[in-house]
């Protein structure tokens, strides 16, 4: 059984038709990749995966569950996580605190016992802020932890992001155009981190990016959107030979 399945999946808004019969799978451990022009509709998958959107007709299916009308914390708890292509960090909150609000779902207290900070209390919060701490410590950011998101600069700010999509432990992590804003320097950075990241939590990835360089290094399988339709699926190599994805993307230069 595959760990995500949609099946017949369209998206529609009034009378735009963002997504038209979108149908994929993605196994345990696998990484790939969701490319197309602007538009195309790929945020619009990865909004419908995560609970933001519920579809206009098909299903979502994450380990076997139907997860129509699932919340988007709720699709976290089992196992789902995302970054987004405008990094939403919380400014005004330190870099730890960021982790630790992402630990909600499972806290494992209830109000009385926050209110008159019992020992489950005292606990779990320990638990939650070791477990943050070994994160940023695994990303090296473990010095950041004091630190706001507003005073990073961006690549820092794009690791501590995924820091906290890590510290919910995800079997399937969505990265929404990772490399947006970096520098070359920075890019090269977040392949190796991405690779090293799929190895080290052995987690299934699905990515959206516009930097081919990206998703040809990291992904085996890449779909390609224009339009809300799929216009091909296959290994880097024949995507890159396919003449509807040069049609898609003619003029751009990205392929």
């Amino acid at each position: 059984m595959a760990l995500l399945e949609m099946n017949g999946v369209s998206q529609r808004f009034g009378g735009l038709h963002a997504l038209l019969d979108f149908n994929f799978s993605l196994e345990e451990r696998e990484m790939v990749g969701l490319i197309g022009p602007n538009g195309a509709g790929k945020t619009t998958v990865f909004n419908l995966v995560s609970g933001f959107y519920t579809p206009s007709e098909g299903d979502i299916a994450f380990d076997g569950r139907d997860t129509r009308g699932l919340t988007p914390h709720r699709i976290t708890a089992l196992g789902l996580a995302r970054t987004f292509q405008n990094i939403r960090l919380w400014n005004d909150m330190s870099v730890l605190d960021n982790l630790r609000i992402a630990q909600y779902h499972r806290r494992g207290y209830r109000l009385h016992d926050a209110l008159l900070r019992t020992r489950r209390y005292r606990a779990a919060e320990k638990r939650i802020e070791d477990k943050c701490r070994n994160i940023l410590g695994m990303m090296d950011i473990a010095e950041l932890a004091e630190e706001f998101p507003k005073n990073l600069p961006y690549g820092l700010q794009r690791r501590v992001e995924l820091a906290r999509a890590l510290s919910t432990d995800p079997r399937l992590l969505l990265l929404d155009e990772p490399a947006a804003g970096l520098n070359t320097s920075d890019v090269d950075g977040l392949i190796r981190l991405v690779r090293w990241i799929h190895e080290e939590f052995k987690i299934g990835i699905w990515m959206i990016e516009h930097q081919m360089k990206v998703v040809m290094s990291l992904c085996r399988r890449l779909m390609v959107l224009d339009f809300g339709r799929t216009v091909a699926f296959g290994t880097p190599e024949e995507i890159r030979n396919n003449p509807d994805v040069i049609r898609a993307y003619l003029g751009d230069g990205t392929l």
